[in-house]
């Protein structure tokens, strides 16, 4: 390219600035010379028609170039320099070629009445690598959220995530995010079958549904493949650890109420006023199946294999006399604790698998714990951070502080309440704690790297106990619950740099606990300031967005102290007041069954608890639960011992017809032939009446030596059949069949 220099007067270059990569440029020279070849721009060979000058050359992205306080090259005017020409030698240039990949499901029936189906797809990928730069989601009217994920080395990357039922362009993805060789590519499509009344199947008309999950991406072009996809149905076992925020619906505003249907052959309207089906959380009131014996309980966290780590005090107490003004712990003389204080427990079942940590500690508080499957665990009485091996033998693998001396320098701490560890890079954070008021970030040997907070936060307010911590790998950011401020802060791992802050009306003056499976978990606690329930949330990490509240259903949380959440779902709080661990599961464990006014609830939790509800009298739930746990028959009511009193009293009406006409014709015979009957002969035929038990009536026995009589329906008769089983392989033909009498009226009091 020629560009002329002005010649009026002279000129001078004192600097050279390139604005070039080598990416695409391998390098560039500049010229001076008074004819160039062409005063436009031109890809020939050559550059000057006379003799050119070499005044400045640049290759591989070398920095700009300054030349000596008052030196200059002379330019213009009588220098004999009247163009520059800048010639580029452009690289071997390799642009990126765009493409779609498709993942689709292809065999997804939705049963009707189901509130929840998924749709899960996943491939594994084999070609070259492949930037993601845009999303996009489709299904009909059933789809509630579509989600797309890259899998690498067992960790699940978002890609993109959207409701259908908003427009369906391409979206943003997530940056951070590329495709390479031995990865998986997942989705999941989230749909409800509710107010349908048949199955519904994948396919192209509006009745039917469809599962797409689209990637816009880059890749080389000496490699490029413009369209790819997957139509492979993702197994059980993959889709276990699919982070829960997947199975979110997104929420759709008003604004975004129409959508438009596959190929525009239809419109549905988007019913706004019917609440969300989001994510809700109930108590499984049967876990664990036995006590575990706990004390306080400080804190919880999951091992790789997705068992349930319980951190508790055993006989030890965090009292009012435990320490002094100086945080120097009191109750040395009690010994460590001598129970287990680290049980790893089955999830499912709340059945101890495995116990350690006996003579270790004083008073523990957080727990985590690393890849290879260490506890990390914070003990405020010993101001320490210790790594302990979960072999059960109760190794100390390191120990962060000093034991018994609290401190606010690099190598001591003051209480520290929790720790977190880095998977990929080791790094330790540890927040610390009720003294010192700030987190300190710690190398994977124990080297101390940074800190952040102790009253200069990068929010302004100062941490006030920051409580618990739980890294965010996928976004690499570090969340605290600031207990005394109320609210969660999130920040950059790498450099501490505050991100956000989520800080609610509902968590009222404190957050004891915050956890992170693609949505954050978080307790709150009791405010003597600002009373609110205390329960447990689900919050939407972007838009801070309250998804759902939990607490027990029967008894109240009084101090929960820690939360973890498994990656099926179900969610487990610590309570350190009542000394136990809770479990909620998004399903609710139930159905209800109602008969004859009563509401029978079948647990399906654990081996089909029987429960009933009276709603009209609540002082004899207690029995009716008795009665139907036990499998007891069922009392008749009132109105069931009426029906068979009339049922007893027409059947009895006829058979004293007959017996009074059997009577009656004996005795006319007798007559007849004038013989006097013998009161042992009429004692004979009332004793065949009578049986020989109190109410006994067998008219088989009655009619035994009758032609055309059959003992076949005659051998037992009740009236209460209808309430009382019958056992065929019990029935006798002896003269004993009992009569079932009416049960006496019951008192209505």
């Amino acid at each position: 390219m020629a560009f002329p220099v002005p010649t009026r007067q002279d000129a001078y270059i004192v600097d050279f600035i390139p604005l070039a990569s080598m990416d695409t440029v391998h390098h560039m020279l500049l010229f001076g010379c008074q004819t160039p070849v062409s005063t436009h721009s031109f890809c020939v060979q050559g550059t000057c028609e006379d003799e050119p000058a070499i005044m400045y050359a640049w290759a591989r992205n070398a920095p700009p170039t300054k030349l000596p306080k008052d030196v200059g090259f002379k330019v213009g005017r009588s220098s004999g320099m009247s163009y520059f020409v800048l010639q580029i030698h452009y690289g071997d240039i390799s642009p990126f070629i765009a493409g779609i990949y498709l993942l689709m499901s292809v065999d997804t029936v939705i049963l009707p009445g189901k509130r929840v189906t998924d749709a899960d797809v996943a491939c594994d990928y084999t070609s070259y690598p492949i930037y993601p730069f845009a999303f996009r989601t489709h299904t009909h009217r059933l789809g509630k959220v579509v989600s797309g994920y890259r899998i690498r080395d067992g960790k699940w990357t978002l890609i993109g995530r959207q409701s259908p039922q908003l427009p369906q362009a391409f979206y943003p993805a997530n940056k951070q995010v590329n495709v390479k060789y031995g990865d998986t590519l997942a989705a999941r499509c989230v749909f409800t079958g509710e107010g349908k009344t048949s199955k519904t199947y994948i396919g192209g008309t509006s009745d039917d549904e469809m599962c797409n999950f689209y990637i816009m991406y880059y890749m080389d072009s000496r490699h490029a493949i413009p369209y790819m996809n997957c139509m492979e149905m993702g197994s059980e076992e993959l889709f276990q650890h699919i982070p829960t925020e997947a199975n979110v619906p997104i929420k759709v505003s008003p604004s975004h109420m129409n959508s438009v249907m596959h190929l525009g052959q239809s419109t549905v309207l988007l019913d706004t006023n019917k609440p969300e089906t989001n994510m809700k959380l109930f108590q499984v009131s049967a876990w664990p199946q036995s006590s575990l014996q706990l004390g306080q309980v400080s804190g919880l966290a999951l091992d790789s294999d997705s068992n349930l780590v319980i951190f508790h005090r055993g006989d030890h107490h965090w009292g009012a006399d435990s320490f002094n003004n100086q945080a120097r712990y009191q109750q040395r003389s009690l010994g460590p604790i001598q129970q287990s204080a680290i049980l790893v427990v089955d999830p499912s079942k709340g059945s101890i698998l495995k116990a350690s940590g006996r003579n270790m500690f004083f008073l523990p508080h957080g727990i985590t714990t690393d890849k290879e499957n260490n506890y990390w665990v914070t003990d405020v009485a010993l101001h320490q951070v210790l790594k302990v091996s979960s072999d059960g033998k109760d190794r100390t693998l390191m120990a962060l502080g000093e034991a018994f001396i609290p401190g606010s320098d690099n190598n001591h701490f003051c209480q520290p309440t929790d720790v977190a560890v880095d998977t990929e890079s080791g790094n330790i954070f540890v927040s610390d704690g009720y003294c010192n008021a700030r987190i300190i970030k710690f190398s994977a040997d124990g080297k101390y790297l940074s800190e952040w907070g102790a009253g200069i936060s990068p929010a302004r307010i100062p941490f006030q106990i920051p409580h618990s911590l739980v890294l965010l790998p996928d976004k690499k950011e570090i969340c605290v619950a600031d207990r005394e401020n109320g609210r969660i802060q999130c920040f950059i791992a790498e450099t501490g740099e505050f991100v956000k802050e989520i800080k609610k009306d509902e968590f009222g003056g404190e957050v004891f606990a915050v956890s992170y499976n693609g949505l954050i978990f978080a307790v709150n606690g009791e405010s003597l300031s600002r009373p609110v329930p205390i329960r447990g949330f689900v919050i939407d990490y972007s838009t801070k967005d309250i998804l759902d509240t939990f607490s027990p259903n029967k008894k109240e949380f009084k101090m929960p102290h820690d939360i973890a959440e498994t990656r099926d779902g179900s969610v487990f709080v610590g309570d350190a007041s009542s000394k136990s661990v809770y479990k909620f599961t998004t399903e609710k464990l139930h159905h209800s069954v109602k008969k004859a006014g009563i509401e029978v609830q079948e647990l399906e939790e654990m081996d089909a608890v029987v429960q009933t509800k009276v709603k009209q009298d609540t002082s004899k739930t207690a029995a009716i639960q008795e009665k139907q746990t036990r499998k007891s028959p069922a009392k008749p009511n009132k109105g069931e011992r009426v029906l068979p009193v009339i049922i007893t009293t027409l059947l009895l009406i006829p058979l004293v017809v007959v017996i009074s006409i059997g009577v009656f014709i004996s005795w006319r015979k007798y007559n007849q032939r004038e013989v006097k009957a013998e009161p042992s002969s009429v004692r004979g035929i009332l004793g065949k009446i009578r049986g020989k038990a109190v109410g006994s009536l067998n008219l088989g026995n009655f009619f035994p030596s009758h032609k055309g009589y059959s003992r076949q329906g005659f051998d037992q008769l009740s009236t209460e059949g209808s309430d009382q089983e019958r056992n065929d392989e019990d029935s006798s033909d002896s003269e004993n069949e009992e009569y079932s009498a009416l049960p006496p009226p019951q008192s209505s009091s």
